[in-house]
């Protein structure tokens, strides 16, 4: 797919970190951009500074997904891209055990599910919704219609300590992937998933120097975080090579995480 003026994008939390990125990548290729975001302020900003459109917008919810892509499509038109950005994380052992008093617990499920709704459920809702729309574009030249791109983690294959959730998650939009390239195969929409190890986001950008320095060593080579644009550069990849499809793919430096 040929990046220029004529093609529209989507990216779910688009308004930071690895979708501030891709949007402005994607931007700067002449691409008009529709952000999905929970961060207005932020989201209307790089909205206005691209030439783009801000939706507000909550994965986990059906209307107000509904409502954003149809704020996006009304703007700058049908999108032909979907880049799927927006997830959570967080850090609980399945049971745990305070040393001090010796009381157990067990991880709560409403937390669990939480990490589900948003990063797999809410990544599948976007695309099955995004894919419905571009089914009804004409493809291009090389018979594409769409490319969408997701956002997965090393924590797919290597989850941490505490990382249940968020590696079930992310393992689940890996095992979507391929199912979803051949449900769309005949329509002309590709689709891959980007596992990205530890880069230099705004979940980063609070830590102490020497965390990030320490985090940044543990990676066999570059021995540094990942830069938002190098995660933006394979999804352009992803995305303007027509023989790209169903495939997961590390970003990591080469990088296998320790269990803590």
């Amino acid at each position: 797919m040929k990046l220029d003026s004529s093609i529209s994008a989507v990216i779910t939390g688009g308004a930071s970190g690895l979708g501030e990125a891709t949007a402005r990548a994607l931007a700067a290729d002449g691409v008009k951009v529709g952000i999905f975001d929970l961060n207005a302020e932020k989201g209307e900003a790089l909205a206005k500074e691209l030439g783009g459109v801000f939706a507000q917008c909550n994965v986990t919810d059906e209307a107000g997904v509904d409502a954003a892509f149809a704020k996006s499509r009304e703007a700058i038109g049908q999108e032909r891209i979907l880049v799927n950005c927006a997830g959570i994380g967080n850090a609980i052992k399945t049971a745990g055990r305070n040393r001090e008093t010796g009381e157990i617990t067990a991880f709560p499920t409403d937390k669990f599910d939480l990490i589900i709704q948003i990063n797999l459920v809410g990544t599948f809702r976007c695309i099955a919704k995004s894919a419905a729309g571009m089914m009804t574009l004409d493809p291009l030249e090389n018979g594409d219609r769409g490319a969408m791109i997701n956002t997965a983690s090393v924590a797919a294959q290597d989850g941490q300590i505490g990382q249940a959730a968020y590696s079930a998650s992310k393992a689940g939009v890996v095992g979507m992937t391929l199912p979803i390239a051949r449900d769309l195969s005949r329509e002309g929409i590709r689709i891959n998933t980007i596992l990205p190890g530890i880069f230099d986001t705004p979940l980063l950008a609070g830590a102490p120097e020497k965390v990030r320095q320490a985090l940044g060593a543990q990676v066999p080579f570059p021995a540094r975080l990942g830069a938002p644009d190098e995660y933006a550069h394979l999804a352009k990849t992803m995305i303007e090579n027509g023989y790209f499809n169903g495939e997961s793919v590390r970003l990591d430096g080469a990088i296998r995480m320790a269990p803590r």
